[in-house]
């Protein structure tokens, strides 16, 4: 388990590891065939691909905000649901993960959520001795856009079981919530990419010190062997608005030398990216530790 850390600027950047879950190799593709994207990924004897939920955690020396970027799927799936993602917390889980780094859940001011399908949002809530919903964070104000919370309150029928009653309601609720627009600042230095290709309304933050940026890629670019353009998940809303925006993101990360830090990756956490005869391939391999700083 890699636990790396990054003094960026005014930010302090602190993988966490929530734990390991598999998901379809079909689903995770879309129309490319098994025969071309299992070259680069394992799958299991069920078609299942091994998946990260790696998140971020940021910390702000200019405003002392202590933001976390999604948190995983949690703990509150019962035993058939485990089997069938094959949940792994022993690999890593939220808790543990903070507790590395030296925090406890009460000291998150901020959850900024990507978008509130069930592995990324949660870790939120969790079920207490007498199965009531308790919030993980209690200090924290929650951070969606305004078009995905309409889209996670009101899902249609193909992502509604991406949306689990028990994440979206607690989040809807929350006292602390706070609405957001695209483009969203969170304070100098970080701010939120607006993408609707996956799900409307998902958000990639990103965290730029002079010349140099990081950007937390959600689902827009799941894992490393995701770059090939037209290689987008069957679970994207509108596939077709993802290629768009995959290319135009991709073009700025090509040509700004932007970092990556991929959340769903299980082997790499951040990449840099390249082009070459029109088509983009992985630049570097890094962690968070390994990025040069100008600062």
């Amino acid at each position: 388990m890699n636990l790396s850390e990054l003094s960026f600027g005014p930010f302090h950047l602190y993988a966490i590891e929530t734990g390991r879950f598999r998901l379809d190799g079909g689903a995770m593709f879309g129309v490319v065939p098994k025969t071309l994207w299992s070259r680069y990924i394992d799958v299991d004897e069920k078609n299942r691909i091994l998946m990260a939920m790696r998140c971020l955690l940021i910390t702000s020396e200019s405003t002392g905000r202590t933001y976390l970027v999604d948190n995983g799927c949690g703990t509150k799936f019962n035993e058939k649901y485990e089997n069938i993602y094959q949940l792994d917390h022993n690999h890593s889980n939220l808790l543990s993960s903070l507790e590395h780094h030296g925090f406890a859940p009460g000291d998150i001011t901020d959850l900024i959520f990507s978008h509130l399908h069930f592995d990324h949002c949660g870790g939120t809530t969790y079920y207490d001795e007498e199965d009531s919903l308790r919030h993980t964070f209690p200090n924290a104000q929650y951070h969606v856009t305004e078009k995905h919370l309409a889209t996670a309150t009101d899902p249609n029928a193909r992502e509604k079981a991406s949306f689990l009653p028990e994440n979206i309601r607690p989040i809807a609720e929350w006292e602390k919530l706070n609405v957001v627009d695209e483009y969203y600042q969170y304070e100098e230095g970080m701010d939120a990419l607006p993408v609707s290709g996956h799900t409307i309304g998902q958000q990639l933050p990103k965290i730029t010190v002079g010349d140099q940026t990081i950007v937390f890629m959600a689902d827009l670019l799941p894992t490393h062997v995701h770059l090939p353009l037209p290689w987008v998940m069957g679970y994207d809303m509108y596939p077709v608005q993802t290629l768009k925006e995959k290319e135009r993101f991709l073009d700025k990360a090509v040509d700004q030398n932007w970092y990556l830090f991929l959340e769903h990756d299980a082997e790499q956490e951040v990449i840099t990216v390249k082009k070459e005869e029109g088509r983009y391939k992985v630049k570097e391999k890094l962690s968070l530790s390994d990025i040069p700083v100008d600062n």
